[in-house]
């Protein structure tokens, strides 16, 4: 009985985050299916794109840069780009709906400042205003 009790909060947890993740970065995943035609379905988004996960870390960071937390948004960025091979630095400042399609090789520099619904694609090098 335990054991299903755990599986049901397991569920419950897992549930909780999609619908979390779905409200908090829904520009960005509606922006990834109105640009990309190969995007079916919320959750292959949001497994797999790897954009997607560029964006939603630099987010967090950023996030956590603006309240001055020290050390940490660095850490976070640093493990962005390990994990994607997109380098957004968490002062940089973006709109909302950025999509990164083919993202290997961008990078987003301390300076850069990008407006809203903006497309980049692979190899992008971004020092200054978009």
């Amino acid at each position: 009985m335990s054991f299903l009790i755990f599986i049901l909060f397991v569920l419950i947890v897992i549930l909780v985050y999609f619908v979390l993740v779905s409200l908090i970065f829904r520009k960005e995943i509606k922006a990834t299916f109105e640009r990309d035609p190969a995007a079916t379905s919320f959750l292959e988004v949001l497994l797999t794109y790897s954009g997607l996960h560029a964006i939603m870390l630099y987010r967090i960071a950023h996030r956590l840069l603006k309240i001055g937390v020290p050390f940490f948004p660095r850490v976070i960025s640093q493990f962005a780009k390990w994990i994607t091979g997109i380098e957004i630095h968490p002062s940089s400042a973006i709109g909302e709906g950025l999509f990164i399609d083919h993202g290997m090789g961008v990078v987003i520099g301390e300076t850069s400042v990008i407006g809203k619904n903006v497309t980049l694609f692979q190899g992008v090098r971004a020092n200054s205003g978009l």
